[in-house]
């Protein structure tokens, strides 16, 4: 397991205890033994809004991050990742989108399967790479649409 799953792993523990966490970059890097980079890194990937997360920050010297889990209406999160897909999207961030309408119960595993296997590269792939992102973020809202 490498640094950044121990640190989201962490984090997401704070998070199990209460649905918000506060943090401060220097001290979790202390605790961890890497940069505070590595830190943004962690929150910036894992912790994302296409992932259901409200991430807050104050830099500075008594400066944290407060992270929120954000808990929804099925229907209002449907509409914010239809939303969230704008007009192109690419593979990883509809896998995540996906991921999170799984853990938020939106979808069950075998619908976002089914969803990421229609708009993967290889389903894709008669058409060039370069307009596979628009066609994936249209196929993607209009089958999240379906699923309301």
């Amino acid at each position: 397991m490498g640094i950044s799953d121990v640190i989201a792993d962490f984090i997401n523990e704070l998070l199990s205890e209460d649905s918000t966490a506060e943090v401060q970059r220097s001290e979790l890097a202390n605790r961890f033994g890497c940069v505070p980079s590595q830190i943004n890194y962690v929150i910036s990937t894992r912790f994302s809004p296409e992932r259901g997360y409200v991430v807050e920050s104050r830099r500075g010297g008594g400066g944290y991050i407060r992270i929120r889990r954000v808990q929804a209406d099925p229907k209002l999160l449907l509409m914010h990742t239809v939303n969230a897909i704008g007009s192109d999207i690419d593979l990883r961030s509809a896998a995540a989108l996906l991921s999170n309408c799984v853990s938020a119960g939106v979808l069950d595993e075998a619908a976002a399967r089914l969803m990421l296997s229609a708009v993967s590269d290889a389903s894709l792939k008669p058409l060039p790479p370069e307009a596979r992102g628009r066609l994936r973020a249209s196929i993607l809202k209009q089958m999240l649409l379906a699923s309301m």
